[in-house]
């Protein structure tokens, strides 16, 4: 079990019904911290106590595997880098201990905030975006200025998710570790020391937010997508990460460590519960 599922034990637990009824949040505001991995029993022993934490067949700790998908100039990428108002991200996401899987565009809302839109996908098409092409397109028309994209995975993570609801502001916050980033070129990345936290909200901060702050963190700015690809690739542009990138990514316990290349993947071309985003 992972050092933050082990100080979860203490909490009570919520079924993935009444999360989801509760805390839903598709359209929301994400605040991201990142932290030492010594400091979520601190984060933890912190909760109120009306806090709780997702449990699935006795499961608090999740496996999840996300595949992004990109130009060959890395539009997507590179429109976050720039910090663009109309910038998108495309993904699966396969919740590996139930073997179900979500394709899933993610846009900025009219004020700020992130939008996902979600289709049902079979887990064995988790890396080509063939049968779910018009949905795509179609979540991504209002934003289209020239011809269709030709999109394929660029990068892979892997990380273990923990999710809290925090009932005090309907809200949830995520905890994530054993973080694993890998290109189609055979490049790895894994940072073992260190926890992503994230708190969606509406407009308002969580108290876990505040706990966060009181420790002495702020919210930093990171994207496991486009942050990740940019810790892979030294060449692409960077400076909306390069703090995070210097500060945590570099002093994590041991460098980043890499495979061989190998040849690029071929262009894109009862259920059990699920946990949530």
């Amino acid at each position: 079990m992972t050092p933050a599922g082990t100080t979860l034990t203490h909490l009570t637990p919520i079924g993935l019904p009444e999360l989801t009824e509760r805390a839903g949040l598709q359209t929301r505001f994400d605040r991201k911290y990142l932290l030492p991995l010594t400091e979520v029993p601190h984060l933890i022993a912190g909760l109120g106590r009306g806090d709780q934490v997702l449990e699935i067949d006795g499961r608090r700790t999740f496996r999840y595997e996300s595949i992004y998908f990109d130009t060959a100039d890395l539009v997507s990428f590179r429109l976050t880098a720039r910090r663009r108002r109309r910038r998108f991200k495309i993904r699966t996401r396969t919740y590996l201990d139930s073997g179900l899987c979500w394709l899933e565009v993610k846009t900025e809302g009219t004020r700020g905030g992130t939008v996902k839109e979600r289709l049902p996908y079979r887990a064995d098409d988790s890396g080509t975006l063939t049968p779910g092409r018009s949905f795509v397109d179609g979540v991504l028309e209002p934003l289209r200025t020239g011809p269709e994209l030709a999109f394929a995975p660029t990068l892979t993570t892997r990380y273990l998710r923990s999710t809290l609801y925090l009932p005090a502001t309907g809200s949830r916050a995520t905890i994530d570790v054993a973080l694993h980033w890998e290109d189609p070129r055979g490049r790895r990345l894994e940072l073992p020391g260190l926890a992503i936290v994230e708190t969606k909200t509406g407009s308002t901060a969580s108290h876990v937010d505040r706990l966060l702050w009181r420790r002495g963190h702020r919210p930093v700015a990171i994207s496991k997508y486009a942050t990740g690809l940019a810790a892979l690739d030294p060449a692409l542009p960077a400076a909306r990460w390069r703090r995070t990138l210097r500060r945590h990514f570099g002093c994590a316990d041991g460098p980043a460590t890499t495979t061989p290349a190998r040849p690029a993947l071929p262009g894109a071309g009862p259920t059990p519960a699920r946990p949530p985003t």
